[in-house]
């Protein structure tokens, strides 16, 4: 009798804990996870080469109840896209940012310009603050890169400039530090598309850096669930952006957060541009958080994330049955948690599991 009773306590116990991470993860498709936009390598100390976390830990019960959670919100945003809800989202959303929409390039190219001279002013740094340097070499180029921003005809040699900073940074840093960082390269190929006038195989400049940023992000989103302990001194000083849960199972829910937002970005017409604005606001309410290094370091990606949102373009092959939705999410999630894993194996000799 007592067995039996200590089973049922289990069990409820159980089911009041998997309700209650039900409805945090559903509290956090809602108000976001901001703070944890934060990219942690910019405040605390990390370790790119040391042992991940083990997938048979990663992929664990929390992990499957917000991949649950992750897998019905988006499914229900491609399915709500073609109703007469969805159009009365774009209509609202083309109201709101038309005169962003209008401004895009030259917005675009403000805010670069914006970075690099930020980058100039406190010198030492390369593409972000992590990566430091010391040559001067480098502060008159950044400076070059914000000069050349002035004139489309110009653009294309900023756009050269960027691509020499990534690459003395993947001299100094390595392919798989760098590879947090293709946004950087898809700003480049913007530049110097909308400097020529071209596309890139028939693909416009801006859907190529919404690309590079959706590719960024969902990397970025897996080193939260292989490196959580990175970001507990950040939780520790601002506890209050866990919303009272414990530490690993926020990281877990801030990873598929931003993980299936950032995959988001490369879907369809309005749940893209929907993740945008969640997107925004969560690295928004990062900068508030955690100051000015924030804002210049993030700059780069809150201009693209305004871009895409105020991007209106109708394209109705883009358009894909909703069913497909939760098969794309959990292909590229397997995908680059894979590239991840397997290519950090490789580099630094670290086990998968």
């Amino acid at each position: 009798m007592f067995s039996l009773r200590a089973r049922d306590a289990m069990s409820a116990s159980w089911a009041v804990s998997l309700l209650s991470k039900s409805l945090t993860g559903f509290s956090f498709w809602i108000v976001g996870t901001g703070a944890a936009s934060a990219h942690v390598k910019w405040f605390c100390a990390y370790d790119a080469a040391g042992q991940p976390r083990g997938l048979e830990n990663v992929l664990c019960r929390d992990f499957e109840l917000l991949l649950g959670v992750a897998l019905l919100w988006f499914f229900s945003g491609c399915v709500v896209e073609r109703t007469s809800l969805g159009e009365l989202l774009v209509r609202s959303i083309n109201r709101v940012t038309e005169g962003l929409r209008l401004h895009t390039e030259v917005m675009i190219r403000a805010v670069c310009g914006f970075f690099f001279i930020s980058l100039w002013a406190v010198g030492g740094i390369i593409l972000t603050p992590e990566l430091k340097t010391t040559s001067p070499q480098v502060g008159l180029l950044q400076l070059a890169i914000a000069a050349g921003l002035l004139s489309r005809r110009t653009m294309p040699f900023s756009a050269a400039g960027i691509v020499v900073l990534f690459g003395l940074a993947v001299r100094d840093y390595g392919t798989f530090h760098l590879a947090d960082y293709p946004i950087f390269l898809g700003l480049a190929a913007y530049l110097a598309l909308t400097g020529l006038q071209k596309d890139l195989f028939g693909v416009p400049p801006l859907d190529v850096v919404r690309y590079a940023t959706a590719v960024t992000l969902m990397w970025a989103s897996v080193e939260k669930w292989a490196y959580p302990e990175w970001s507990f001194p950040l939780l520790i000083e601002h506890p209050g952006i866990t919303l009272g849960f414990d530490n690993e199972f926020y990281m877990r829910a801030a990873g598929m957060v931003e993980f299936t937002l950032a995959f988001a970005l490369a879907w369809t017409p309005l749940v893209r541009r929907v993740a945008a604005a969640m997107l925004l606001g969560m690295f928004i309410s990062a900068c508030f958080e955690f100051g000015w290094l924030d804002v210049i370091g993030h700059s780069g990606i809150i201009v693209v994330l305004v871009a895409i949102l105020a991007d209106d373009r109708p394209r109705e092959a883009e358009y894909r049955a909703p069913w497909l939705a939760p098969a794309g999410l959990c292909a590229a999630l397997t995908v680059t948690l894979f590239t991840y894993y397997v290519g950090h194996a490789a580099m630094f000799n670290t086990s998968i599991l």
